[in-house]
């Protein structure tokens, strides 16, 4: 069993037309490819020709028993009737999670301005992916997308759950630091390359995930994610594989973590197929 819990149908080509529809196709031939069980599709905090709504994914994904929406949220646009939409989709099971992009919009995820964002959170209990780390954009501020901003969070809201994306990287450190501190706070491990990983990359990131288990232990906050289509699905199947962990821990990161935490019904057979 696989899950990913993070997975876009941005069009990041903006040079090439494709429809959402077109990108989900795609999206669902390289999990059958990959053997990804289920995804997580995030929308993003704007919308655009490129950027399908939290509607149009909704609207995409259904009747895909094996698709899950998680709704991307503007800090500088969302407005009320924006949050009482979600609070549908949120009552109805359609939506699984919220995601804020700091770094991409200029604010820290502790700002007073998302209190809102996770009492409605709080108020369904579903989590809040909160992007951290280096950004695709070239625009945006580093110094919002700093995972240790996190840990303000996990401290004034202790019973609600925090994904921090991309564990960080490259404050990979930090990122070790706030979930080992906080049993509120998880990371995935999307995105942490552009395509492909390069065996010299590979070998460097296998290095960093290994110490973070070692310095937060049991990996019960770690979720597996691509960042699919920015990093390629094939190429973390390869990462995962050169990490040789045990199957115990490889079942935690691969389906069991992301499961409980988005309440994804999952059915296990008596013989789960062989991962990584």
């Amino acid at each position: 069993m696989i899950i990913d819990v993070h997975t876009h149908l941005n069009n990041y080509d903006e040079t090439v037309t494709k429809s959402v529809d077109e990108t989900r196709d795609e999206l669902l031939e390289s999990m059958d490819k990959n053997g990804i069980d289920y995804a997580l599709v995030l929308s993003s905090y704007k919308v655009n020709s490129h950027r399908p709504s939290v509607s149009d994914v909704i609207r995409v994904t259904e009747g895909h028993d094996n698709l899950g929406v998680v709704a991307g949220i503007s800090f500088l646009n969302y407005k009320e009737r924006d949050l009482r939409e979600l609070s549908d989709y949120l009552k109805d099971g359609i939506v699984k999670g919220l995601k804020l992009y700091p770094g991409y919009e200029p604010f820290y995820p502790y700002d007073s301005r998302c209190r809102v964002i996770y009492d409605l959170a709080l108020e369904f209990d579903v989590p809040v992916m909160i992007h951290t780390g280096d950004t695709y954009a070239k625009s945006a501020k580093l110094r919002f997308a700093h995972p240790l901003n996190v840990d303000d969070v996990a401290v004034d809201f202790p019973d609600l759950k925090l994904v921090i994306c991309h564990l960080g990287n490259p404050w990979i450190r930090d990122c070790m630091e706030v979930v080992y501190k906080n049993t509120n706070a998880y990371a995935d491990i999307s995105g942490l390359v552009l395509g492909d990983f390069t065996s010299k990359y590979e070998k460097y990131m296998h290095k960093q995930l290994k110490e973070m288990m070692l310095f937060a232990g049991d990996p019960n906050y770690l979720l597996y994610g691509t960042d699919w289509p920015i990093s390629t699905m094939e190429s973390y199947t390869g990462f995962m594989k050169s990490l040789k962990l045990s199957k115990k821990l490889k079942e935690l990161i691969y389906w069991k973590n992301s499961a409980k935490l988005f309440r994804i019904p999952v059915n296990v057979p008596e013989k789960v197929k062989a991962v990584g």
